[in-house]
Parts: structure tokens; C-alpha cells; sequence
């Protein structure tokens, strides 16, 4: 499991290791894994160690100095390397490392703190690789003058250069929102983030974590101080956990029965794509309610479906439901209130979004996307909209979840879970070819198959904070988002196939528990 820790209590968990050891400790060993990211990309990229040139992007405070120590490694490795000052106040054990061990220094702010643009862009313009040491995650907002300026100027430079440099970003991207993943102002998009001691929430959340490239957490020793993570990452191992598999005195009721309320006359094929991906999870039974039609084309495809209603350990909700078709929403709020006198769980799609009370039980899950997500919030007074939901999608997910009491599974590039009892997490498994036409109507069969599946665990109020359910949310989208980027190898895929790929993510994830 990927934990990430809020500025405050990382920097709070350094503070007695930089108190109980050796000046610049835990800086050098910083610099030292910064060091080694340098050296892979240029391994990767081809480029000979000794003549490569190496420009590091030098802020004040303690990512200047992790910057600066570690163009300290790689001169002595036989690199070129420059440091380019942004700052006036530069860490001095830093610099004077630095320039001891042959890193040309060039302070490129004029005496008014104004950047000499023509010598940065030169200096840029020879190196290869790129160390972003220009702020930590001490700071916060967007980047102010004069690094502001900077950044823009250097990212309009890199976009035009025919080989364009690797940048390796020391912590953080400068100018993220290091807790919310938000983008506040300019941004040097990094190949690679080298972030000390625990992963940050703006890491690997949107829009922010398309800005961080492959990260790399460096464990220096903060773990036993950090307490709880304010967002997590599930990774195959922490889904095959949560994924019972059958024994051989199972039968199909005690491997979970799924109530499945999706499709219309206008939109039957999502019934049929839910109870695709319900099926193709691995649980024992979809019971269907909803138009013969709909019906008659579901046994086409899945003979096994039984059509009407009975006992069932979970319930999906709202896949190819129009809110406006008075019988098809009768249904809906018909199933929901059933799930909520008898403390089943829940999932609520598409159309069943807009049909959900105020409140919700935390064993319920939503899944919106961002537009679905922004006139949720406005139903419940909340002034927002599709765009804001975009640039700030920690927050608002955790915000509808603390207004609905339900979970909220909020889809897009990554996908954000949000708990009403503050459990947040959030995965990035699948492939943008999964954004096509009736894949999240599978997401909801799958997510409803896994409800169900552990229903026994859920029932009756069991999970009050919503972390199970949350869990278990945030491991169907890792199912969903493999079993994309399994059926499309790299092409165009259909809704389909990404539902035909889920048994073999499955038994992947179990093979290896």
C-alpha cells in the first residue's frame, strides 16, 4: 500500500531526526537518492555519465540544498553540472559542497531579484537533465515572482527544444498543491519526482499528479512518526487481500447475490454491461429487475442472470437510468430504500445519482464523474461546477462524501474514493482508452459484485466510517482500470472486452496473494 502523509506531519516527523542527528544527515541521504534518479534516466535515455550536463534549478530553503548536494555527487561522478541560483538566499552548506566538488555556480537574478532570462535560457538550453529545487512542501499557493517567471519561461523553452530535457523534481514539482493536488499557477512537469520519506496526497491525485511523472518515495526513516496517512493507494497485493476466494463448501448464496436495477427500453445494453462486469468478478448471482425487454436482452448474453427480486447481498443502482422515466426512478428509489431498512450495501449510478436522498448510509457508494459530481453538490447548495470539480478533485469528493454520508467513487484519469468517515484513497490502474462509451457501466457490476461479495462484512451497520466499503471501492476501480489496460494492449477497446478481461485480473491478483 502507497501512503501519503500532508506537509504538516511530515515535516512534524523530520523534526526530532533533525534534531537527534548529524548536521545535513538526512539532506545528504535526500541528495544521494536524487542522485541516483539522475543517473538512471541518463542510463535510460542513452546519455554517457561522464560529459553529460546536469542544470540544477536552486530555490532557497532545504530543496535548494538537497539540489545543490546532489549536483555535488554527480560532478564527482564525472558530470557537468551547473547550478543555476533563483534565489538569494541559497543553503550554504549546500553551495559550498557543491562548489567544492566542481559545480559551476551561476547566480542568474540581477541585483533588483529579477531573473537574467537570456543566460537561464542558455544554461537550460546545454543540459540535459533538469533538478527541480525550486520550493519543498513548504510552500504554499502558486509559485510567486520571481520563480513564477521562471518556471513559465522554462517550460515554454523545454516544449520547443527538439530533445527535451528530463526534469527530476526534488520532493515535489514546485508549484503543486502538495496536499490537495491542486495547480495553482505555473508548473515545471517532472519526468520524475524524488519525494522524502512518505508519498505526498498531491502526488497521486489530479490534476497535479499528471504533473509528477514516475515517483520515487525515499524512505529516510520518517514512517515510525508519521501516524495515519491522509490519502492511500491500494496496490495488487492490498486488492488480492480483499478478494475472498471460493472454498469448496461455498455455493451461490454464500458467494454473494447482487441486485441489479440498470438499463431502459432508450438504454438496455448498460444492464447488460453491469451484469457483465457483476459476472465476470466472481460472485454467485445477478438477480435483474427492470423491462422484459431489457431482461430478454440480458439472458441473450447471460443466460445465468435470474430476473425478479429476492434475498441479495448488495445492490447496483442507475447504469442506463434516465431520472426522468417516472418508472425506471420508481424502481431505483424502490431498491435503494430497501437496501437502506435492511443495511445492504449499495451502488448508485448514473441516473440513480440524482435520485438519492440528502442522506445516505456509509456502506453506499456513488460514482459520478465530474460533471455528475458538480450537480450533486449544487442539488445539496454547493456552488460549483464541472470545471472546479476538475481542478480540485480531492477536496470536492471529500466534501459530497461529508455531505451525503455516503462514499463517493469520484471517475476520471484517477480515480479519487472518499469515505464520510475521512478514509480517502485514490487509484490510477487503467488506460485513457478506457474513456469510451458504457465502461463505467461495467465499473458499477464490478463494484457491486465485490459489495456483495463481502456483504456479510457490510450488513447492518458494520461499517460506519465507510472504510471497508471505501476499500473495497477503490479495489474495484484497480480491477476495472487492469482489466482496461489488459483488453486494449495499447489500442481502442470496448466496453465489452474490458468486462471480458476482469476474470483474468482476478485470478491474476490471487495468484499471486
Amino acid at each position: 500500500m502507497i501512503r501519503a502523509h500532508e506537509a504538516e506531519a511530515v515535516r512534524a516527523a523530520e523534526a526530532p531526526l533533525l534534531a537527534s542527528t548529524a548536521t545535513d544527515e538526512l539532506m545528504t541521504q535526500a541528495a544521494f537518492a536524487v542522485a541516483t534518479e539522475v543517473l538512471r534516466e541518463l542510463r535510460r535515455l542513452g546519455a554517457r555519465r561522464s560529459g553529460s550536463t546536469v542544470l540544477l534549478l536552486v530555490g532557497g530553503g532545504n530543496n535548494g540544498g538537497d539540489a545543490l548536494y546532489a549536483g555535488g555527487y554527480l560532478a564527482r561522478r564525472g558530470l557537468q553540472v551547473v547550478a543555476a541560483l533563483c534565489t538569494d538566499r541559497p543553503h550554504e552548506r549546500g553551495l559550498a559542497a557543491a562548489r567544492s566538488a566542481g559545480v559551476r555556480v551561476r547566480p542568474v537574478l540581477d541585483d533588483d531579484g529579477r531573473p537574467r532570462g537570456e543566460e537561464l535560457a542558455v544554461l537550460a538550453d546545454r543540459a540535459g537533465v533538469w533538478v527541480d529545487g525550486l520550493t519543498g512542501i513548504g510552500a504554499r499557493g502558486g509559485l510567486r515572482e520571481p520563480l513564477a517567471g521562471i518556471v513559465t519561461a522554462l517550460a515554454d523553452q523545454r516544449a520547443l527544444m527538439p530533445d527535451e530535457p528530463t526534469v527530476v523534481a526534488v520532493d515535489v514539482p514546485s508549484g503543486i498543491g502538495v496536499d490537495d493536488g491542486t495547480v495553482p499557477g505555473p508548473v515545471l512537469r517532472a519526468d520524475v519526482t524524488v519525494t522524502m520519506g512518505a508519498a505526498k496526497p498531491g502526488l497521486l491525485v489530479q490534476p497535479a499528479e499528471a504533473l509528477a511523472g514516475r515517483v520515487v518515495v525515499v524512505d529516510i526513516g520518517l514512517a515510525p512518526h508519521l501516524g495515519e496517512p491522509a490519502l492511500r493507494r491500494l496496490t495488487p497485493a492490498d486488492v488480492a487481500d480483499l478478494l475472498p476466494a471460493p472454498v469448496a463448501t461455498d455455493h451461490k448464496y454464500t458467494r454473494g447475490v447482487l441486485g441489479l436495477v440498470a438499463g431502459s427500453t432508450t438504454y438496455p445494453g448498460a444492464a447488460v454491461l453491469a451484469a457483465a462486469g457483476a459476472l465476470r468478478t466472481g460472485l454467485g448471482m445477478v438477480r435483474y429487475l427492470g423491462p422484459d425487454a431489457v431482461a430478454r436482452m440480458i439472458h441473450a448474453r447471460f443466460p445465468e442472470v435470474v430476473v425478479g427480486s429476492g434475498r441479495v447481498q448488495a445492490w447496483a443502482l442507475g447504469s442506463g437510468i434516465d431520472p426522468d422515466d417516472d418508472a425506471r426512478a420508481d424502481d431505483v428509489r424502490d431498491a435503494l430504500r430497501r437496501a437502506l431498512d435492511d443495511g445492504v450495501p449499495a451502488v448508485l449510478d448514473a441516473g440513480a445519482l440524482a435520485l438519492a436522498p440528502e442522506r445516505l448510509a456509509p456502506t453506499t457508494v456513488l460514482t459520478p464523474h465530474a460533471g455528475e459530481l458538480a450537480r450533486l453538490l449544487i442539488a445539496r447548495g454547493e456552488e460549483t461546477g464541472r470545471a472546479a470539480v476538475e481542478a480540485a478533485p480531492l477536496e470536492l469528493a471529500r466534501r459530497a462524501a461529508a455531505l451525503t454520508g455516503a462514499v463517493v467513487l469520484l471517475k476520471g484519469p484517477t480515480t479519487v474514493v472518499a469515505a464520510p468517515g475521512g478514509a480517502t484513497l485514490s487509484q490510477a490502474d487503467g488506460t485513457p482508452w478506457l474513456a469510451t462509451a458504457g465502461t463505467g457501466d461495467v465499473l458499477a457490476g464490478v463494484l457491486g459484485a465485490l459489495l456483495a461479495v463481502r456483504g456479510e462484512d457490510l450488513a447492518g451497520g458494520q461499517d460506519p466510517e465507510g472504510l471497508l466499503t471505501a476499500e473495497l471501492a477503490a479495489a474495484a476501480a484497480l480491477v476495472h482500470g487492469r482489466a482496461g489496460a489488459r483488453a486494449s494492449d495499447g489500442g481502442p477497446v470496448t466496453a465489452l472486452q474490458v468486462a471480458d478481461a476482469v476474470p483474468g485480473v482476478v485470478a491474476a491478483l490471487l495468484a499471486d496473494r
